[in-house]
């Protein structure tokens, strides 16, 4: 309409004032430029009635999880490395000296009390203890004829055939070759008990430690040949700052901790020495491990967890905590429904329990704790919650 309107005119201006050409040819140009205007110009006014019939646009609400912040009571503790030491494990060591000639076991082996172990070698001792027997037997023919001759002195001296000297004299000879004889029978007495050194057997009932010596080896009285472990209860050894010390106290709770076992096992402090180790500066903490399941092996290492205090304080999952600029965040859902907005909040952690932060400041039980897309979000960020 536009377009026919404006030649329109141009044609009546040429017709009524006889326009030359070449100012026609100008006006032209200016009617097509005006033309162009005034289309922009509609079509601008055109989508701002359309943008002010349609509904207004803004940014969509995004989809997160929440789950409700609990209080729970939670430790404030210090985990420490400790070492879990059997009472009841014996280490063996050899009471004789010699040449290793037989093992009975193989380490694991479970055994009963006195079984034998291992056997050193016992030819020499038992060289000894006969030639000791067989130098009992001369002791104990001296003493016999020792025993004739007094007896026969007895009655010639009933007789009044010799002097009382005499009868004295076979007297004492008696008794210095029994005294002998007996003294080389505990002699034997004693080499034989040695004897039995020579082959060592299992104390109490258990299972056979390792076994580092073996068949021709050389031991001594300081030689380790294994351990026989019979299970039960363990002691946790524990070294502790002594600038820890004022906060140690007899029966406080301290949790083992492992790898492979779930939930911790509670024990309690039931040793703390009273000196310091001049070169670790640590005093050294014990606590009793009751061991029915045998889940804990003696010398192995564990975590010890040193519970100063408990408190009941709101856990949160890892996944709904961030990390900027050294400080930590984490989204609350505030409000209900398509009205919930996701409201970043500075928290204070404590420590790690399981997947869990305990919370030291910033989140309230109750609290809707966004653990999803918390990288994605800002603050007053429309969301729509899901449980």
């Amino acid at each position: 309409m536009v377009l026919v309107n404006m030649f329109s005119v141009n044609m009546f201006l040429v017709n009524m004032f006889l326009v030359p050409m070449d100012t026609y040819m100008s006006l032209k140009k200016i009617t097509s430029l005006i033309v162009l205007m005034a289309g922009l110009t509609f079509l601008a006014s055109g989508c701002a009635d359309g943008a002010k019939a349609g509904p207004p646009s803004g940014p969509q609400a995004f989809p997160v999880q929440v789950i409700t912040a609990k209080s729970q009571v939670v430790p404030f503790s210090t985990d420490y490395l400790a070492t879990l030491k059997s009472r009841n494990a014996a280490t063996l060591q050899p009471l004789v000296e010699g040449d290793i000639t037989r093992i009975f076991v193989t380490s694991g082996q479970r055994v009963e009390t006195g079984k034998p172990l291992l056997e050193i070698d016992p030819r020499k001792q038992e060289a000894t203890v006969n030639n000791q027997e067989a130098g009992l037997k001369s002791k104990q023919a001296v003493m016999q004829q020792a025993a004739i001759d007094l007896d026969r002195k007895k009655q010639l001296f009933a007789a009044g055939v010799v002097a009382k000297a005499d009868l004295d004299q076979a007297q004492n000879t008696y008794n210095a070759a029994k005294a002998d004889a007996e003294a080389l029978q505990a002699g034997i007495r004693e080499q034989q008990v040695q004897l039995h050194y020579y082959t060592v057997r299992a104390p109490a009932d258990g299972i056979i430690g390792d076994i580092p010596v073996h068949v021709g080896d050389h031991v001594n009285t300081q030689t380790m040949l294994t351990t026989v472990d019979p299970g039960g209860a363990l002691e946790a050894y524990m070294n502790v700052p002594a600038e820890k010390s004022a906060a140690l106290r007899m029966g406080m709770p301290v949790d083992i901790v492992d790898d492979e076992t779930k939930p911790p096992v509670r024990t309690r402090i039931s040793f703390i020495s009273p000196h310091v180790d001049t070169d670790s500066q640590t005093l050294l903490v014990k606590t009793q491990v009751s061991n029915p399941a045998r889940k804990f092996r003696n010398a192995q290492q564990v975590h010890a967890r040193v519970v100063w205090s408990e408190r009941s304080a709101p856990v949160i999952p890892v996944t709904a905590v961030s990390r900027l600029s050294g400080k930590i965040f984490a989204f609350v859902a505030e409000g209900q429904g398509q009205q919930a907005v996701a409201r970043q909040r500075v928290i204070q952690v404590g420590d790690l329990i399981g997947n869990d932060y305990v919370v030291l400041d910033g989140i309230k039980p109750g609290d809707k704790i966004i653990v999803t897309s918390v990288q994605m979000l800002a603050d007053g960020m429309p969301v729509v919650p899901q449980s």
